[in-house]
């Protein structure tokens, strides 16, 4: 089967996209102001948005890119002070990733690397890939200090004033985030702590973001309310942290500080879950028509027979030879129809095993509709042979529905829409003179359908489909924005900062920072 085909349409999208500029609050240099912020001392509290996260990691060359240090360089027009970030000098190769003790972080179930290098568009691949070099960014080499750019990847929101998150005796136990580990300035430190040790006298808070999507990147596998790693988190354990958090940052001595908040995105605007269509099987991928009636009369119709007989005549039909086909998948809320599975296929004649082991692939399996999101990793699994599953069930996809970590149903994007109303309702709520609010979730929305920058310049989260790939917002990891996108966010920030604290800082041209990373070769 091939699996190369979600990404043809890149290289082709080379086109042209702008109009007349358009700009908002436009200043001029004699008339650069701070308003009534003090920008002094910048601190930024986040997750991997706020670390210059791009293409899957945090590489050298990357970091430069991100937000808040793109925004302290406004900031320092107006008298804003010195801006540190963690220190990546040990990226020698500009390639990311993470090592422990000279060696991959891997999980320690399928062995896989979890903190690998940065992604490249590989021309020759037609698909984004792992750049192949090897990470120099050992995490037991420590660094043992606070900055003032405190975004760590992957922290949710009581991560932040949880003692033990940077120590590295807690990654053996699953305690602790190599990359807050790296430079927390002891074992017992917490991420908020350290950020107070800069004194704060304006800071942006972009955390909540990871209380949600760690749920919906895994394919909505973890539990809607627990503190899991892929869990939503329960929204009295974030309202309570959010609350220390900013109580704390806006509590800064005699300073009278300010910020702003942001909310987090729906899902559903990012390429990480719109990239990889609901029925993503041409009939070539599928071996053609010979082969497509094959799988019609050895198992989609059988399934189908079966499915209608108990009234769910839609939940598995046969493939066309002349239109693209969905996937099989697990839906943990279907009716669970292993038992009727397996009686009906004992009764044609397969001995019991064979009947039950059928029964309890299928059981639950139903084919992808327009309602669910496939998560973009699935494009290179989808087609491939499943180890684990006997021949010829072993078709990812195709003959073996794919399991629960690859899509998000209707249900579990209901459960995180759900979430993220009730996050961003409470961080709305916390307007004020002092603090800003920067809804990051409308702006997002807006790259569904095109979102006008300062340039005049139209951004879309269609990043394998667009017109235009010099107007790419989002890095080939699907989540994150690259350097052009992270330009445009600090755009959006500087607005909501001219807006309410009556400043007067300049934007950044964005259309002069990189967007995707293509290789001819990896």
């Amino acid at each position: 089967m091939k699996n190369k085909f979600i990404y043809f349409a890149v290289l082709a999208a080379m086109g042209l996209a702008s109009c007349e500029p358009e700009f908002e609050n436009e200043v001029s240099n004699a008339s650069y102001s701070s308003g009534e912020a003090d920008f002094t001392s910048y601190v930024a509290l986040g997750n991997s948005l706020s670390a210059g996260y791009i293409d899957g990691t945090i590489s050298k060359g990357g970091q430069q890119y991100s937000f808040p240090l793109m925004l302290s360089q406004q900031f320092a027009l107006v008298g804003g002070g010195e801006f540190t970030q963690p220190d990546f000098s040990m990226d020698a190769n500009n390639v990311g990733g993470l090592l422990l003790g000279g060696m991959p972080i891997t999980d320690p179930v399928t062995g896989a690397n979890l903190f690998p290098t940065r992604m490249v568009f590989d021309e020759s691949q037609l698909k984004p890939e792992n750049i192949n070099a090897v990470s120099t960014n050992d995490v037991s080499e420590r660094q043992f200090r606070a900055y003032h750019n405190m975004g760590v990847p992957g922290m949710k929101s009581f991560h932040a004033v949880y003692s033990g998150y940077g120590s590295l005796t807690g990654l053996g136990t699953g305690t602790a985030n190599p990359w807050y580990v790296r430079h927390a300035t002891a074992d017992d430190a917490t991420v908020l702590g350290d950020a107070m040790q800069m004194n704060p006298t304006f800071f942006t808070n972009w955390i909540g973001d990871m209380d949600v999507l760690a749920y919906a990147t895994s394919g909505g596998a973890g539990s809607t309310a627990g503190i899991g790693a892929n869990d939503i988190t329960p929204f009295p354990v974030f309202e309570a942290a959010y609350d220390a958090v900013l109580n704390t940052l806006t509590a800064n001595g005699t300073n009278d500080v300010k910020g702003v908040l942001c909310t987090i995105p729906y899902v559903t605007s990012i390429p990480y879950f719109t990239t990889v269509p609901y029925a993503p099987l041409s009939p070539a991928a599928l071996g053609g028509e010979a082969n497509i009636t094959a799988l019609n009369s050895q198992l989609y119709g059988p399934l189908n027979a079966i499915f209608t007989a108990y009234g769910e005549p839609n939940r598995v039909r046969l493939l066309s030879a002349t239109a693209a086909n969905p996937v099989l998948i697990v839906d943990e809320n279907a009716q669970d129809r292993t038992a009727q599975i397996t009686g009906a296929l004992m009764m044609q004649g397969y001995d019991a095993p064979t009947a039950t082991a059928f029964g309890q692939i299928f059981g639950k399996a139903r084919q992808s509709t327009a309602n669910d999101l496939i998560v973009l990793p699935a494009s290179s699994y989808i087609g491939t042979t499943n180890a684990m599953a006997p021949a010829p069930v072993n078709i990812n996809g195709v003959t073996n529905p794919l399991a629960d970590k690859w899509v998000l149903t209707q249900v579990e994007i209901a459960d995180v829409k759900d979430a993220t109303d009730q996050i961003n309702a409470h961080i709305r709520s916390k307007e004020s003179a002092n603090i800003a609010i920067a809804d990051m979730n409308v702006v997002m929305k807006q790259l569904v359908s095109g979102l006008r920058v300062e340039d005049g310049s139209i951004y879309t989260a269609n990043y394998f489909n667009g017109t235009n790939i010099s107007t790419v917002l989002f890095s080939l990891d699907g989540v994150h924005p690259n350097p052009r996108g992270y330009a445009v966010i600090t755009n959006e920030l500087i607005k909501v900062i001219n807006k309410h604290f009556k400043a007067k800082l300049p934007y950044k041209n964005s259309a002069s920072y990189p967007g995707i990373n293509l290789v001819t070769t990896n």
